[in-house]
């Protein structure tokens, strides 16, 4: 959890422009934890990433509840994110999901709300589908950042497909790696000290989504910095990493719709 909060934290403050992530910014001042291991394994690239990240889930949110003002939106693995207060339209219903202890620090340190609601469970325990409030007409959003490339294929698999069987014409939305970018992240995390952290999935060909399932449909597979403008105060290395991350198509963001 700590990574990318450091991320969305010290970055936003940076670059408010491209994610403006004030409860990030309040949440770690309030931790007493030495975050200088974490930022000398990720750096300006890693943090970028981070807030990148928010800001393309926090789009796909707001476009999302265009449509659908009273929609159902549920973040997977939600950590210490705070991306509720940013989008919220006080009209949608939002959950956060994750492991028990990780929601019973969560609640020290962000507050509940009506429509803010949090879900102790792990995502592959499918018992909590029941807890979430869902109407088809009003719509339903899933998203999770940095979540599913740290569990094998298969359950990533069943769970797409247990997701699209039990919440018809929903959506979600998600980021994906390469084999190749996979083997440079995992290094990454490694060095900044969580080393249980290892990842599995990864996405060399989005139609594999097509094939799992003719539930599951693809409509859109972006690279991670499609649409956002290489800063000349950025280091060089940063903005050729982002150059080559798109052009290999390295790492992107996926949507999928779930089929009726």
């Amino acid at each position: 959890m700590l990574p990318p909060l450091w991320g969305r934290a010290v970055f936003s403050g940076l670059y408010p422009e491209i994610l403006d992530d004030k409860e990030a910014v309040g949440i770690i001042d309030s931790l007493d934890y030495d975050f200088r291991k974490i930022e000398k394994a990720l750096g300006e690239y890693g943090g970028l990433c981070y807030i990148v990240r928010g800001r393309k889930i926090d789009n796909t949110i707001k476009r999302f509840i265009s449509e659908y003002p009273r929609a159902t939106i549920v973040n997977i693995g939600a950590g210490f994110d705070a991306t509720f207060p940013r989008v919220d339209n006080g009209a949608i219903h939002w959950y956060d999901l994750d492991l028990r202890d990780v929601i019973a620090l969560r609640k020290k340190i962000i507050p509940e709300g009506p429509r803010n609601i949090c879900i102790a469970k792990s995502v592959f325990d499918y018992s909590w589908f029941k807890d979430v409030r869902f109407h088809e007409r009003d719509g339903i959003l899933f998203v999770a950042g940095g979540v599913f490339f740290y569990f094998y294929e298969d359950r990533i698999r069943e769970l797409f497909v247990a997701l699209a069987e039990n919440f018809p014409a929903g959506e979600l939305y998600f980021d994906g790696q390469t084999k190749a970018a996979l083997k440079i992240s995992s290094k990454m995390v490694r060095m900044s000290g969580n080393k249980e952290a290892i990842m599995h999935f990864y996405i060399n060909n989005p139609r594999i989504f097509n094939l799992w399932s003719p539930l599951l449909r693809l409509k859109s597979a972006d690279p991670y910095f499609k649409n956002i403008k290489r800063d000349r105060r950025w280091k060089i290395s940063t903005r050729m990493n982002m150059l080559f991350c798109d052009l290999l198509k390295m790492v992107n963001f996926y949507h999928l719709k779930f089929e009726n």
